[in-house]
C-alpha cells in the first residue's frame, strides 16, 4: 500500500513554528513537517500567529501532501520536513 493521508488532523508547533500533520503507509505512521518559511513561500503575506499559518496549510493542503508524497521513501525513517 502506498502512502495516504485518512487523517485530515494537523497541529500547529509554536517552538518550531510549523504545523504537523500524518501520513500512513500500511500500519506505520509518518509524521510530516511544514515550516512556516515554506507555507510562506505558498502564501508570501502569511501572518505568523497560529491561525494563520493552520489556515494558509489548510489553504494548500493538497499541494502539501503531494509534496509528502514525492519526498516520502519507504524505509526506517518516520519524520520528514517539507
Amino acid at each position: 500500500m502506498a502512502l495516504h493521508f485518512p487523517n485530515p488532523s494537523r497541529s500547529y508547533d509554536a517552538t518550531r513554528q510549523c504545523v504537523l500533520f500524518w501520513g500512513y503507509d500500511d500500519s506505520r505512521e509518518i509524521t510530516f513537517q511544514v515550516d512556516s518559511a515554506t507555507l510562506k513561500g505558498l502564501q508570501p503575506a502569511l501572518g505568523s500567529d497560529e491561525r494563520s499559518v493552520l489556515v494558509a496549510f489548510d489553504e494548500f493542503r493538497g499541494k502539501l501532501l503531494e509534496m509528502a508524497t514525492r519526498q516520502y521513501v519507504r524505509g526506517p525513517q518516520n519524520r520528514y520536513s517539507i
